[in-house]
């Protein structure tokens, strides 16, 4: 059976909606142009002044510094759309357009930080105090917050997700596992046997380098932002570990489109045949 990409997607704001995508831009040392470019940093030291004037660009930090669903839900509540020709954030709720600003100007990104900051403060049933946010990033690649430094891209099949619905008793969506690439044609979990082992996707090369070890954040529906269904605690119960899908880095730039083969090395032979 060949392996094919199902679905494509980018996470243009670390924590808010995913993107789907039909084609993608993959970079060597990177992963995909635009994904996890911005973030909302927790940001106690500034004050609104000093926000103002900060620079958007700050090193890679681990997820703790960053407001995401495993510990605010409620952002999933919010249809978050990035459109990068223009750098425009808009931001609905239930339909209604909350917020459009700007991620390229020091106006736009003030307006947008204290409006999660305002969201977060007055929805959050967290025991976790509020925190003052503040958009960090920029748009051109320049910046990326994954949630491992070291890795550009996640993966994971329909087989496993299908073999998890069942288990779960309804349908697992592949948001909730916030995945950039989703493949058919493998075997449920086949994907976690692949460790060290190079493919071809489009006319990039990929690497799969770990198994993804998961958090609170896939018990948390996508577009609603309640915490729905055990996941985390179901992998641990009936798999009895915390793993779903795969990290790989980008070892050869390139283009990847939804339909393109998986391919094992230089061979141009579909892995399964």
């Amino acid at each position: 059976m060949v392996i094919r990409v199902k679905q494509l997607f980018s996470h243009p704001v670390k924590g808010l909606t995913p993107h789907r995508e039909t084609r993608v831009d993959l970079r060597a040392g990177h992963g995909i142009l635009g994904d996890r470019a911005f973030a909302l940093l927790y940001d106690l030291a500034q004050s609104e002044t000093q926000s103002e004037t900060a620079s958007p660009i700050v090193p890679w930090m681990k997820k703790k510094s960053f407001a995401m669903q495993c510990d605010r839900p409620e952002l999933a509540a919010l249809a978050c759309e990035y459109e990068p020709t223009t750098g425009v954030l808009t931001v609905r709720h239930e339909d209604v357009e909350m917020l459009a600003a700007e991620t390229h100007t020091a106006i736009g990104r003030t307006q947008i930080s204290q409006f999660f900051t305002d969201y977060l403060t007055t929805v959050s049933e967290s025991d976790i105090a509020p925190r003052p946010l503040r958009l960090v990033g920029v748009g051109d690649g320049t910046t990326r917050y994954p949630d491992r430094e070291a890795m550009h891209l996640s993966l994971v099949s329909t087989a496993t997700l299908e073999n998890l619905s069942q288990v779960a008793g309804q349908f697992v969506d592949s948001r909730r596992f916030r995945p950039n690439i989703v493949i058919e044609g493998v075997s449920a979990w086949e994907e976690m046997d692949w460790i060290g082992k190079e493919f071809e996707i489009g006319t990039a090369r990929i690497q799969i380098a770990a198994r993804l070890t998961r958090c609170l954040n896939i018990n948390v529906h996508p577009d609603t932002g309640e915490r729905d269904l055990p996941l985390f605690s179901m992998l641990q119960e009936t798999f009895h570990h915390k793993d779903t899908g795969v990290l790989a880095t980008v070892i050869q730039s390139g283009i990847v489109t939804v339909g393109d083969c998986l391919l094992r090395d230089e061979s141009i032979v579909p892995l399964s045949d």
